[in-house]
């Protein structure tokens, strides 16, 4: 095999993974939308049923805000959840 078609065989490998790549993206991207979507859905339900998040048992948030420490409170929060920036800004302000 000479360096012309090494060469071409590797160009054509690297544009098939980009492709692959972006296909995969646009899925965790959609994925991640009904997720959302989903979520919103749920806190809509739980705000009607006047159902809340058991929030209190959370310590280190808790100790975070007792401090002053509201940024630090929602980085806890966040870890904990896993919740999004906005969600958990929103808990830590009805806890505080």
């Amino acid at each position: 095999m000479d360096y012309g078609t090494l060469s071409l065989a590797l160009v054509v490998l690297v544009a098939v993974g980009w492709v692959g790549s972006a296909g995969i993206q646009r899925q965790v991207a959609r994925v991640e939308r009904r997720l959302a979507s989903t979520e919103r859905k749920l806190d809509l339900i739980m705000e009607q049923l006047g159902v809340s998040e058991a929030e209190a048992d959370m310590p280190e948030v808790l100790a975070f805000l007792s401090k002053g420490q509201k940024i630090q409170a929602i980085k806890a929060y966040r870890a904990r959840t896993g919740a999004g920036l906005k969600e958990a800004k929103e808990a830590v302000e009805r806890l505080g």
